[in-house]
């Protein structure tokens, strides 16, 4: 973190010792893999990502960040204002302890024998890392997804480190539809004979991930997008949509492991931040930070009415909706049409 400006974002590793779970379970050595952009001495952002998502929320010049069009200088986001830190999430497969990680008593990957984590385990493992990186506040918390079901738990457990929450697509509970689909995700990977209770030899052999993926591309977006994009082109052997679902589900097996997938589809399926609080209602009323809810049209599986019955529920929370078409991934595109909500949040 020499360079004052951070005109590229700087890549570390944090170790944070061992981490008590909330099942009881300890892991005796965790670290997370993080992504800081920005001036030193400016405040603090702190952006969780979602499912598939990684530290790299602004990425470089070769590579551009899943958030890039969102943060960055001159963006809504300002990274001339900001320093913008991202984590690889507790549990993921870019850098941070998951089930790509070599256990210290076996020396070999955790693999399916990761321990089962929770939103809950994310946060208190990211908020260890910002004590030993001298962080104690930040001017906000934002993340869409899985990442607002983060930013959700960072308002609930550690309210006064951060002046504003801002959640993204998420839902102050996962509903039975959620859940629905992550269980025919996980069982077409289960089912797969690649699969070997999740010893497989090569993540790349999975093609139950690969249906997994397509699974979620078809709730991530809306059936307009879909019809428009697509408009039945292709033949009756290969539809342009099977061809885009294929690449699809390709291409995260190049970058994701499969065991990590299914350790975050269940703690998203865990989710609920009435969980020992009395419900979500009654925690969502204990949140003392301002918080900004941005819901997506066409969202089928973070519901809309949801997310406004929630903000309802927050003493000091404000609503916005986005009319898309792109449905959940609203929140990684379109940015003209709600980047301004969450720059005038920020800076007002």
């Amino acid at each position: 973190m020499t360079n004052s400006q951070r005109t590229v974002p700087t890549i570390g590793n944090i170790s944070i010792g061992p981490l008590l779970l909330t099942s009881g379970e300890l892991l005796e050595e965790v670290s997370l893999r993080y992504e800081i952009s920005g001036p030193e001495g400016a405040p603090f952002i702190l952006v969780c990502h979602a499912l598939t998502g990684n530290q790299h929320t602004i990425g470089n010049d070769k590579n551009s960040g899943w958030w890039s069009g969102l943060i960055g200088e001159n963006r809504y986001v300002d990274t001339d204002a900001y320093q913008v830190l991202t984590f690889n999430v507790l549990g993921g497969c870019h850098g941070s302890t998951g089930p790509t990680t070599i256990h210290n008593k076996t020396n070999e990957p955790y693999r399916s024998h990761f321990p089962d984590i929770t939103v809950r385990d994310m946060v208190h493992a990211q908020h260890k890392a910002l004590t030993i990186m001298g962080i104690h506040h930040l001017a906000a918390v934002m993340g869409g997804s899985l990442g607002g079901m983060q930013v959700m738990e960072w308002g609930l457990l550690y309210p006064d480190r951060m002046d504003k929450l801002i959640v993204l697509a998420s839902t102050p509970v996962f509903t039975d539809y959620g859940i629905a689909y992550n269980h025919i995700a996980e069982t077409s990977i289960k089912q797969d004979p690649a699969w070997k209770n999740g010893q497989y030899e090569t993540n790349h052999s999975l093609k139950g991930l690969e249906i997994a993926r397509m699974i979620g591309m078809v709730t991530y977006r809306s059936a307009t997008l879909f019809n428009l994009r697509f408009d039945r082109k292709g033949t009756q052997l290969k539809y342009d949509v099977s061809s885009y679902l294929d690449h699809q589900g390709k291409k995260l097996t190049e970058r994701f492991d499969a065991n990590s997938y299914l350790t975050l589809l269940r703690a998203m399926n865990n989710h609920d931040i009435g969980k020992d609080r009395g419900g979500w209602e009654v925690a969502a009323r204990s949140m003392k930070p301002p918080l900004l809810a941005i819901s997506y049209d066409r969202d089928l599986i973070f519901e809309p009415s949801l997310m406004k019955q929630f903000v309802s529920e927050v003493a000091n929370g404000s609503y916005f909706h986005v009319d898309t078409e792109f449905g959940h991934d609203g929140f990684l595109t379109e940015f003209n049409k709600w980047g301004h909500v969450v720059e005038h949040f920020l800076n007002n």
